[in-house]
């Protein structure tokens, strides 16, 4: 293991599952409910500039349609606080389960020979 190796996997990792009321949400959800999840996003985005987010979007299944997100984070407490801010929790439109991984590593991100993104 490399230096750099154990600085990726030095900060706990947790994953959230953003279950809504319904399993077909992302494919008919209403103008409001759509308003909400940009609210929702929102709410997200300075973990994701941060780079805390790891990765962060909606999964379509055959179970239905649900939101994924893994964060790097040290303060469990905080980050189910900022969970439960949520618009989408605080209205009602969706739950938050939220897990600590056991172990896991977060690979760096390295530019492709291309340099695409």
């Amino acid at each position: 293991m490399t230096a750099g190796d154990a600085e990726r996997q030095a900060a706990p990792a947790f994953v959230f599952r953003l279950v809504p009321r319904r399993p077909t949400f992302a494919l008919d959800m209403s103008d409001e409910e759509r308003a909400i999840m940009g609210r929702h996003a929102a709410h997200w985005q300075p973990l994701i500039d941060s780079g805390q987010m790891v990765v962060f979007g909606p999964v379509l299944d055959e179970t239905g349609s649900w939101g994924l997100g893994v964060v790097a984070a040290d303060n469990e407490s905080e980050l189910r606080a900022f969970a439960a801010a949520d618009p989408a929790v605080t209205t009602g439109t969706a739950e938050i389960e939220l897990g600590r991984m056991l172990a896991g590593f977060v690979r760096g991100r390295e530019r492709s020979p291309a340099g695409v993104e």
